[in-house]
């Protein structure tokens, strides 16, 4: 279930609220809980044994391991946990990708034997409750924050809905004090922003990034060799847009329904393709990850302070062929993380100084191409499509197709480049701020209110009416 389905929509969420705004405060993050675990076993009914399970093992390994007196007793249940949690996530999302490359060089070398298995179904969201689960463990054994009391508290904050399945991912420090009391958050204001950036969210993903996302489609599911260079500058086009808008608009219906609910979810973009470098582009997309993979990952291998640089170059590898590792198994996400770690890389070496000697627009303009071709590693199927793609984008190929684009995809395309650009000119923060974060007066309730019943009608006829619904990051 997702939050752009019908079901959802019209059957989970509005009875989900009835019920939360009707019940006792005390009962509140019980039913939470209850609607949390029915979301997700909806996804994956036979993985939430597993779930469960696992949520059990490592509540009672932390409680042990905030209860002992020394460092080196902490370590083993540090570890303990964190074996636990990585290798379920290496089990369930990598299995198949290791056995399958084992094999794969087996044959290569002409050997008879090949390694018997079974592929193993991906469950939905396990990327981003394995690393919830992990900074929770870490920020206990840090002494960030105390750990939860309640097996309840500590369930929900693992399985609450709104981020369950693509994030952000919500820290434990950042949300812990919410799930104990939150009640002076749920005020008039935050349940009538959060509703409001909802269905702006709901908006981006259907009425923009869907209608670019079935041309995407069409031309990536295409043969490489029958489409001209036209067809490829516009599929991958598209497709940039397609993820900025479909990812983007999920984090702003996780956090509206959130603030809805009396919590502050962090923000997860902040218009990404107006960087100036790839640095800044990861300052502003996907921002929780990428907070958690420098808090967690890169500063404990020594992050900027270490005493040579090579040193310097391979943490940011590193890190980055992790990324491209946890947003899927598969060699071209490999290749994706570790394209952009070059780049930080080279932009240490020289490209910032000459990104400071050209400017901010012409900054832009680089940095959103090298993104760009970077969204071809992480769309294709494999490497050899890939390369194929990344071929037809630079050798002029214009021979005539049968691909006949419509005029609401260029309306659409048009739209999405104007709001990913906005941010350029400081009207776009003026707009966000206003709708986001400002309290409301009558006037512009009712303004803002007539614009979003506008587009939640808009967005559900689209969703009736469209067969083509598909979300990004739900296999992550």
């Amino acid at each position: 279930m997702v939050f752009s389905s019908a079901l959802f929509l019209f059957v989970f969420f509005p009875i989900f609220l009835v019920v939360y705004y009707s019940i006792p405060q005390k009962f509140k993050n019980q039913f939470l809980l209850f609607s949390s675990l029915s979301f997700f076993t909806w996804g994956a009914p036979l993985f939430v044994f597993v779930v469960i399970a696992s949520l059990l093992i490592d509540f009672f390994i932390v409680q042990k391991l905030n209860q002992q007196p020394n460092q080196q007793k902490k370590r083993i249940y540090l570890y303990a946990s964190i074996f636990l949690n990585v290798g379920l996530l290496a089990y369930f999302k990598y299995a198949n990708f290791f056995v399958e490359n084992i094999n794969a060089l087996v044959s290569a070398w002409g050997a008879g034997g090949i390694v018997g298995w079974t592929d193993i179904a991906l469950p939905i969201g396990i990327s981003f409750f394995t690393f919830k689960k992990l900074s929770y463990t870490i920020d206990v054994y840090r002494n960030t924050h105390a750990p939860f009391d309640s097996i309840t508290n500590y369930s929900l904050f693992i399985l609450l809905f709104p981020e369950l399945v693509a994030g952000p991912i919500v820290r434990y420090n950042e949300i812990a004090d919410q799930i104990i009391d939150r009640k002076d958050q749920e005020t008039i204001d935050n349940k009538l922003t959060g509703l409001y950036r909802f269905i702006i969210g709901l908006s981006k993903k259907v009425l923009i990034a869907n209608v670019l996302g079935a041309e995407a489609d069409k031309i990536f599911d295409s043969s490489f060799q029958l489409i001209n260079t036209t067809d490829a500058w516009i599929g991958i086009v598209a497709y940039t847009f397609q993820i900025y808008f479909d990812f983007s608009g999920y984090s702003d219906m996780a956090i509206g329904i959130a603030k809805m609910l009396g919590f502050t979810f962090p923000e997860n973009f902040n218009s990404p393709y107006t960087s100036q470098s790839i640095t800044e582009f990861w300052q502003r997309w996907h921002i929780t990850l990428g907070r958690w993979m420098r808090d967690y990952l890169y500063i404990p291998l020594g992050g900027n302070r270490v005493k040579s640089k090579s040193r310097l170059y391979f943490n940011l590898v590193f890190v980055f062929f992790l990324s491209g590792l946890w947003h899927g198994a598969s060699w071209t996400f490999i290749v994706w993380g570790c394209y952009h770690g070059f780049f930080l890389i080279i932009e240490r070496m020289f490209l910032n100084k000459f990104y400071s000697k050209i400017g901010k627009l012409p900054s832009i303009i680089i940095t959103f191409f090298i993104v760009m071709i970077g969204w071809v590693f992480f769309r294709a199927e494999d490497m050899t499509d890939a390369m194929l793609y990344i071929n037809k984008l630079f050798v002029i190929d214009l021979h005539p197709t049968d691909h006949i684009y419509l005029i609401d995809f260029y309306v659409l395309l048009g739209i999405a480049i104007l709001f990913s650009f906005m941010n350029v000119f400081i009207v776009q923060q003026k707009i966000e701020k206003s709708i986001y974060f400002n309290l409301y007066n009558n006037k512009k309730t009712l303004i803002v209110g007539v614009i979003c019943y506008t587009l939640l009608i808009l967005s559900a006829s689209a969703m009736v009416s469209a067969s083509f619904n598909p979300f990004i990051y739900y296999r992550f």
